[in-house]
């Protein structure tokens, strides 16, 4: 795979060359392990969002996003009302689908659940780390992303396809798609073997 180079001449992902906002975004987020709660609804919520748009589109709108749901805090969000929902519908800030304003509020209600049946989100979505890896950015799903799927959907998760559960994964750092190469593989793979596992420390 190709590799992109930015203005400092260091190798990155390719797709880093679609926006400038992507650089540091890749840089300091993306594929790196995360084990916040809310960062992981956070990013669960922004990816159901993306479904069918791109990526720029929900990056640039990641801070309207946040004030619109409560910093995606799930106790919050858990108990926004219609009247939530109707602000949420005519700000112009975000995303404005109902449906998916809705998966939302509705996901945050299942994330209470999961986080009392397994400890917190992330002793949850951890179980399906990748294991088996193709090569870097060569896939948009996989057998761990096809299974947490199921298991989210089983739950009650709504806007959590294999493909978003997919995207959801590599920037949460559930498995290393940094293409061989770019700055930032070793630091994830560093980062990793760093990291412990919640519910498994």
């Amino acid at each position: 795979m190709s590799l992109f180079h930015a203005e400092d001449g260091l190798p990155r992902c390719r797709w880093c060359s679609g926006a400038p906002e992507f650089v540091p975004y890749h840089d300091n987020e993306w594929g790196f392990p995360v084990s916040d709660d809310t960062r992981l609804f956070e990013k669960l919520s922004l990816e159901g969002f993306q479904s069918g748009l791109s990526w720029r589109t929900i990056l640039n709108k990641r801070e309207a996003f946040r004030a619109g749901f409560a910093g995606f805090d799930i106790e919050k969000v858990a108990r926004f009302s219609e009247t939530d929902i109707d602000r949420l519908l005519a700000d112009k800030g975000i995303v404005r689908h109902r449906g998916k304003i809705e998966a939302v509020i509705n996901n945050a209600a299942r994330a209470q659940e999961l986080i009392a049946e397994a400890g917190s989100i992330a002793a949850f979505v951890w179980r399906y780390e990748a294991q088996t890896l193709a090569p870097p950015q060569s896939q948009t799903t996989s057998p761990e992303s096809i299974a947490l799927s199921k298991a989210l959907k089983k739950r009650g998760w709504k806007f959590v396809g294999p493909t978003t559960v997919f995207a959801f994964m590599q920037a949460m750092g559930l498995v290393n798609d940094h293409a061989e190469g770019c700055i930032s593989r070793d630091r994830a793979t560093k980062l990793r073997n760093g990291f412990v596992v919640p519910g498994q420390g």
